[in-house]
């Protein structure tokens, strides 16, 4: 596998170059003052003008800033930094060896990725605007590092998932080249000093609502605006007829940050024309987008607009050879449609399953298989009920009418006809696709955001349930897991046993050395229990040292023996905290449920009142509760 390292020193990866390389060797410098960084940056007008525009857009209100010295003191030497290399690096990487790379694209989406993320913080106040500009701007460069790096190659895997997703892209360049973009472009980003809190994000920004963050955290909140922003990006770079499409997305994931609908517009549409402002500035092109309310209601708009609107999938059924010509003359070379001709309603059916037509031409009358047995049996199939059928007939009767309608026909044309009178069903027809396809893709949008929050809520489940420090299922899941094991136990008369342990002395580990030292012995006897316990066995933590064991189908006796396997198990493992190594032990009491025994908190109480003893009777011991008396186990 390739390493950075490697790629590095071989020169093979994008860096700055001339005054961008010299204010980043500036700013890595302790001795650097702003004074002397902002003497280099003035060197480059070009560079000079993109801070002193970028200081300005920091500042929401008071005196602008018009020179280099007082952008440079408002951004910051580490600002300035990234900036500076995310500046130079346009500049530097606008055109490339890797034919299948759109250098111009790449750096167009990563602008507006850049300011999605500045404009998002502004409004969410997920951290300073301008620092998440940088990041935003820089999140996708392992991309081009790859182009860069590997122009031939990357260039195939390119080729190859062009219609794929940035998963598929990834999994490609994995198989191809050993490593993928997001981990290439966050060690990068890494090493060029960006902190932690933004290379973690951007490493996993591409898994949207996978991504291995807790929700609410601002890795979390970060990561899902750089995903927000790749989304925003796609738009701004999407052919006019496929925008509509990417809404609901947008709409999902902006929501996973709390930005509501009403709210993504008046966020956009300012975004747009700025994006506009630097793409002229940094000389990358941008598009003219609509509002972006005009683009979230594109069908209904649509409707009205081209009623030509794109090819159909039309099938032509007459028995009439010479009726079938013509329309197929008609329908291809001048209307551009996609004509599949069928001389009866038997063969049509079967070119129907094959070809899956949007519109259906069909005679009335025709031998073996008439337009109406043809309609019925199209709409007894699940494909064939979205077909357009319009019934070309010389019958005119009102009742006749009344029968095709019946049998599901769309629309009807009495023969003889014109180009016109069919041109204007067509146009009808061509609505009704429109919004089936519509329909069908707002549908699917649907079921992916209902899995993405069945995912979230699975997850938000699991951490309601979970002690964070230890993993082990909390005091609430606790209760839960109790209770369902009392019942069983009832129901089947099983034994159940209980065991509650508290580690010994433990206020004072804290007080020696602090509340991490004792986290990392929380941590370490939890995973001692856990994998020391029987598998049947759950192992909680109920609250601050002390740990709940629930034994199902475990008879008093058999837990006893297993809570002083437990007890050695701890005991005899030193732990080392802040380089001092010591022995921890544990209390333990153990209870079983009785034919006197109320209730599960009753059990646990019997179970509470051994520890106690095995506490008062000087700790590192196992007491067990029979019938009321307390049985003490070895020292």
């Amino acid at each position: 596998m390739p390493r950075l390292d490697d790629l590095r020193v071989g020169g093979v990866l994008p860096t700055p170059k001339g005054v961008a390389l010299a204010v980043m060797e500036l700013c890595q410098s302790d001795s650097a003052t702003m004074e002397e960084v902002a003497r280099t940056v003035m060197t480059d007008p070009a560079l000079s003008g993109r801070l002193i525009r970028q200081a300005n857009a920091a500042a929401s209100a008071g005196r602008p800033v018009v020179s280099i010295n007082e952008a440079v003191r408002r951004l910051g030497l580490g600002l300035v930094k990234q900036l500076v290399l995310g500046f130079s690096l346009i500049d530097e990487f606008s055109d490339g060896h890797c034919a299948a790379f759109d250098y111009q694209q790449f750096w167009s989406h990563s602008l507006l990725m850049g300011l999605s993320m500045q404009t998002i913080a502004r409004v969410s106040r997920m951290g300073p605007p301008d620092d998440l500009f940088a990041c935003g701007l820089l999140a996708r460069i392992g991309r081009l590092a790859l182009a860069t790096a590997y122009p031939s190659d990357y260039a195939e895997v390119l080729q190859a998932t062009r219609e794929g997703s940035a998963a598929e892209l990834a999994e490609a360049e994995r198989e191809r080249l050993h490593i993928d973009h997001n981990r290439l472009g966050a060690a990068m980003l890494g090493e060029w000093g960006f902190p932690p809190a933004l290379v973690e994000p951007v490493l996993f920004h591409e898994q949207g609502v996978d991504a291995p963050f807790a929700e609410g955290t601002r890795n979390y909140q970060i990561c899902q605006a750089l995903s927000l922003a790749a989304r925003i990006g796609d738009l701004g770079l999407a052919p006019e007829f496929a925008r509509h499409a990417l809404v609901a997305e947008l709409l999902a994931v902006a929501g996973r940050i709390g930005i509501l609908s009403e709210d993504l517009g008046a966020l956009l549409d300012p975004l747009m024309e700025s994006w506009a402002a630097w793409g002229e500035l940094l000389k990358v092109p941008t598009t003219s987008l609509p509002p972006f309310a005009v683009i979230a209601d594109g069908p209904a708009q649509r409707i009205g607009a081209d009623l030509k609107g794109p090819p159909l999938r039309v099938l032509v059924v007459d028995d009439e050879e010479a009726t079938r010509r013509l329309m197929q003359a008609w329908l291809a070379d001048e209307c551009g449609h996609a004509v599949a001709l069928a001389p009866d309603g038997r063969s049509a059916l079967a070119l129907a399953l094959e070809q899956h037509p949007q519109v259906v031409l069909t005679d009335w009358v025709m031998p073996e298989m008439d337009g109406i047995e043809l309609t019925r049996a199209l709409r007894a199939t699940d494909w064939g009920r979205s077909i357009y059928v319009i019934m070309l007939t010389a019958l005119g009767s009102e009742d006749q009418l009344e029968t095709a309608f019946a049998e599901g026909v769309d629309d009807y044309l009495t023969k003889p006809f014109s180009q016109r009178a069919l041109r204007a069903r067509l146009m009808a027809a061509g609505r009704y696709v429109r919004l089936q396809e519509d329909w069908s893709r707002d549908r699917a949008q649907l079921k992916r955001i209902a899995s993405e929050l069945a995912v979230s809520n699975r997850k938000l489940e699991r951490a309601a349930l979970t002690d964070a420090l230890t993993a082990l299922p909390n005091r609430r899941a606790a209760i839960s897991i109790l209770g369902q094991a009392w019942s069983a136990s009832r129901r089947s008369e099983q034994p159940l046993s209980v065991m509650m342990i508290d580690i010994d002395r433990f206020k004072s580990i804290n007080d020696r050395h602090g509340h991490a030292g004792g986290d990392v012995v929380l941590a370490a006897v939890a995973k001692l229990l856990r994998e020391s316990a029987r598998k049947d066995d759950w192992v909680c933590r109920t609250g601050g040292e002390e740990f709940l064991v629930i034994c199902p189908n475990s008879p008093l006796e058999a837990a006893a023996q297993s809570a002083e396997r437990l007890r050695k198990t701890v005991a005899g493992k030193p732990l080392t905290v802040d380089g001092k190594t010591f022995a921890v032990t544990v209390s333990i009491g153990i209870a079983s449920r009785e034919s006197d025994t109320p209730d599960a908190d009753a059990l646990v109480s019997r179970a509470d009142e051994g520890l106690y003893e095995a506490k008062k009777s000087g700790r590192n011991r196992c007491c067990l509760v029979r019938a009321g008396r307390k049985l003490l186990g070895p020292e």
